[in-house]
């Protein structure tokens, strides 16, 4: 397998990105950015939300990931900074890319508005050979997420 190239990372990450704005259904339409043996990562503390600090690793986690995060949260109005301020690292097949969003608790109905950090690691799926996502990382607001899921983010 030869690493992609450029224009198959941005298009990938386009693609993935595109579909979390427009919020596509999870089956097929996420999903189908990620490759057999993804591995994704939402850094923080797992007391905080259950989604966090954790390896969910290949497709059925990755569904896992989505359900439990979509169970306690919503978002809306996710947009991402445009691709000329990407960081790109065609070789090791890595884009890292700031986003915002206001993010709500479901359970309480508190709400905030955020910036976060994905990092995609893209590469050839060994199943399908298409350039598909391998490790999508995030870093969020933790903070702001536990505070809204216990009704607490009003108080401040």
């Amino acid at each position: 397998m030869s690493p992609p190239i450029k224009s198959q990372i941005l298009q990938r990450t386009h693609t993935f990105l595109s579909n979390l704005t427009t919020q596509s259904p999870l089956t097929p339409t996420l999903l189908a950015n990620f490759s057999g043996d993804i591995r994704i990562h939402e850094h923080g503390l797992p007391a905080l939300a259950p989604f966090l600090g954790r390896d969910y690793v290949g497709l059925a986690a990755a569904k896992e990931y989505f359900e439990c995060m979509g169970s306690h949260l919503r978002y809306e109005g996710m947009r991402f900074e445009d691709e000329a301020r990407w960081v790109v690292d065609a070789e090791a097949g890595v884009v890292v890319v700031r986003g915002w969003a206001r993010f709500v608790a479901r359970a309480t109905g508190q709400g905030w508005a955020e910036g976060f950090v994905y990092r995609l690691r893209i590469g050839e799926d060994e199943d399908s050979g298409d350039v598909k996502v391998k490790e999508y990382l995030v870093w969020a607001d933790t903070g702001a997420a536990y505070l809204a899921l216990r009704g607490e983010l009003g108080e401040l």
